[in-house]
């Protein structure tokens, strides 16, 4: 295979809901680019794309699959991406590599809810977009109905640039309104037929009124002459299409083969190449896509193929690529070596010695090369990390067998390092290993490859609820331990007073101790932030030397070990003031480790007599859903106990109107002190269509306090 060069490569990544043929769609465009000599199917299982054992079983794409296609004198890199937001991380890590988005949408439903969700997406990350309507050629295909629905969705921005001629099973082709030409089911090119010659002259004026705004100069001469040539509106379009101002619509019947060639025409004539992209490193600098600039790549995806071990997927962002190139990891100061290097059409990979600026390709068995990591010469900064969301399902994950506990999590990191929507954490709070993803399926999908590929048997649960402690009122304690046991013994008494610690609320010094008003000295104080939220306040008030100066550390030692377990229920305890003010020591007897116990102790005996609470956490959710479902998200927000939202979220791109946030009454201050920390925040997923009713994603075991912050489409 040739190397190509920067200007003639496109970067592409195949979007859309579930079933809307995307692996079908990049099926025929490998067979039109004479990738592969034969096209397969999902039903068949043998795509290039959906190349693993869990996809062809559940014929879905489960993964972003990197291939290519040669065209018209370019490379195409095609990844066709999973449609299932559960795996929506693939799509977002193509977004880092791709100049732009083919969005698929099925000719027989319209705009689905993977469509919304997947444009919002690429509209966050800037990524144009081009729509292909597909499957024209089912018995249910409803142009009228999909034209009308993407008008709805995306307004004036798109623009139809083809139309079909008796869609369903004997679809004949479709008319092209840039070229104004014809093309039937074997992709010949004809005169448009009478019959449809005025839609297509009527659709070609919108055509050339939206390509005139790409730039002043087509304005003024299509305000002149009232007509753009060909090649003016595909200058137009480039413009418009760059700027996220127009959103091309096209119609494929990918499973037939019909309408794909004049898609990837469209894709090498006006879809930007990646030359001139700059990249933002993550010292705030610039880095160009220039293949006479220093190399530098960047890696998207890992993965581990069978019979080739690691796999490490990288776009060239600057230089060219040799093989056996020697790179650093800017960050780690790694170093690397490239010793061969390819270009990747799913399981087929074709060795190449050179890879220029803006490419994609793969190498193996890196030993750092992890997902979202950039090699380069050395100087040259690193590209800024992927920006993902944050994961909406959680769940606890255990070994059946205790004895394969560590290779469970042995087996949970590898596949987080190769999927960075995967989160695999052990809570000290919990004492559980959490394991958080995009959704249910998602979690399972995890779970099915510890099983099968790792040969371990794991079981998932809900985890606990991460609660914290606290007090209401003010309590005092003495303890005194003191062992004796034949050799050196221990002692050390200590009595403190706890009370309720507020922000802003300066230390009192008065309290009534044993029935008695008492003043207490305060000889010093400190504050420290605790790592779970919340704060200790430790204040010093001995006086005579009833405890030494040098066993204060000792006391607070142990106040912080039980708040660390929390006397009620475990769990952390918050935002207490401790005042130290008498005690005893013994010359011989008295060390570290008896006041670490004595300040442990009086403080588990003092907490239970200060009037102690349980705070529930409370989780920020945004809901976004369709008119007609606002009133049952409403009710149902009302029965979990849902509070007026603290911070009103930006509004989504598709949201017409912000729904009024309600009156809801306050909940006590501390628990409203808890909700100000954010401790976890957790977005729920919207309606899967139109039609169905909301699904709230929420975490297991999560509080009945939501603060619900609605926006209605």
């Amino acid at each position: 295979m040739k190397t190509y060069q920067t200007k003639n490569i496109r970067n592409v990544v195949l979007i859309g809901g579930s079933r809307s043929g995307k692996t079908t769609l990049s099926e025929a465009m490998l067979f039109e680019g004479k990738v592969i000599d034969r096209r397969g199917s999902v039903e068949d299982k043998n795509t290039v794309s959906d190349n693993t054992e869990f996809e062809q079983t559940n014929q879905k794409s489960i993964n972003a699959t990197p291939l290519y296609a040669e065209f018209g004198g370019c490379k195409i890199n095609v990844i066709d991406a999973p449609g299932s937001d559960d795996f929506s991380g693939g799509a977002l890590s193509a977004f880092k590599v791709v100049e732009s988005a083919v969005m698929v949408m099925n000719g027989t439903a319209g705009v689905e809810v993977g469509t919304t969700i997947f444009a919002r997406y690429a509209d966050k990350y800037g990524i144009p977009m081009i729509i292909a309507v597909n499957q024209m050629d089912h018995e249910k295909a409803n142009w009228d109905l999909v034209r009308t629905a993407i008008g709805e969705e995306f307004g004036k921005k798109a623009v139809i640039c083809q139309f079909p001629v008796n869609p369903g099973p004997g679809l004949e082709g479709f008319v092209d309104v840039i070229t104004m030409k014809f093309y039937n089911a074997k992709n010949e090119e004809l005169e448009i037929p009478a019959a449809y010659a005025d839609e297509a002259e009527e659709l070609r004026a919108e055509l050339m009124e939206k390509a005139a705004e790409g730039s002043d100069e087509l304005m003024e001469k299509f305000f002149d002459t009232m007509e753009l040539s060909t090649d003016e509106i595909r200058e137009g379009l480039r413009s418009a299409l760059q700027a996220g101002e127009a959103i091309p619509v096209f119609c494929t019947a990918a499973k037939s083969n019909i309408g794909v060639r004049r898609l990837m025409e469209f894709i090498v004539n006006v879809a930007p190449s990646p030359e001139g992209k700059v990249e933002k490193t993550v010292e705030g600098g610039e880095l160009k896509c220039d293949p006479a600039g220093p190399t530098a790549i960047f890696i998207f995806k890992t993965a581990v193929e069978q019979h080739l071990g690691d796999v490490s997927y990288f776009k060239v962002v600057s230089g060219t690529l040799n093989e056996g190139a020697d790179l650093v990891n800017p960050e780690s100061g790694n170093g690397e070596r490239l010793s061969a290097i390819y270009s990747v059409a799913g399981a087929k990979k074709e060795k190449v010695a050179s890879i220029a600026a803006g490419d994609i390709g793969c190498v193996m068995k890196l030993k750092a090369g992890k997902t979202d990591v950039t090699l380069a010469q050395s100087g040259v900064d690193a590209v800024a990390h992927m920006v993902l969301p944050d994961a909406k399902y959680r769940c606890a994950v255990k070994a059946v067998d205790k004895n394969d506990e560590a290779k469970v999590g042995d087996a949970l990191n590898k596949i987080a390092a190769q999927d960075p929507t995967i989160g695999v954490e052990y809570s000290k709070e919990l004492r559980q290993t959490i394991l958080s993803g995009m959704g249910e399926q998602h979690i399972n999908y995890v779970k099915w490859r510890v099983n099968n590929e790792f040969k371990l048997n794991v079981e998932l649960f809900a985890p606990k609820v991460p609660y914290r402690e606290t007090i209401t009122k003010v309590a005092t304690a003495t303890y005194r331990h003191k062992k004796q046991s034949g050799g050196a013994g221990q002692f050390g008494e200590v009595s403190m007073l706890i009370c309720p610690y507020i922000e802003g609320e300066p230390a009192g010094n008065k309290f009534k101790i044993d029935g008695k008003e008492t003043e207490l000295k305060i000889k010093n104080q400190q504050v420290f932030d605790l790592e779970w939220g919340g704060k200790l306040e430790y204040i010093n008030c001995v006086v005579g030397g009833a405890i030494d100066e040098g066993f204060m550390p000792a006391i607070l030692k142990g106040i912080n070990d039980k708040m660390a377990e929390g006397p009620l229920t475990g769990s952390y305890a918050r935002d207490i003031r401790v005042y130290v003010y008498d005690g005893k020591m013994h010359p011989v007897d008295s060390k570290e480790i008896a006041f670490i116990i004595a300040g442990r102790n009086a403080f588990k005996e003092a907490f239970r007599n200060a009037g102690p609470k349980i705070l529930e956490p409370i989780y920020n959710v945004d809901i976004i859903t369709p008119n007609d479902y606002v009133g049952p998200c409403m009710s149902d927000l009302n029965t979990r106990r849902g509070m007026k939202g603290l911070h009103r979220p930006p509004r989504p791109r598709s949201a017409r109107r912000a729904l009024p946030l309600l009156d809801y009454p306050q909940l006590p201050h501390r628990r409203r002190r808890y909700l100000h920390d954010d401790l976890r925040r957790v977005r729920s997923g919207s309606c899967r269509r139109p039609d169905e009713a909301p699904r709230r994603v929420r975490r297991p075991g999560a509080g009945r306090g939501l603060v619900p912050r609605l926006f209605l489409e």
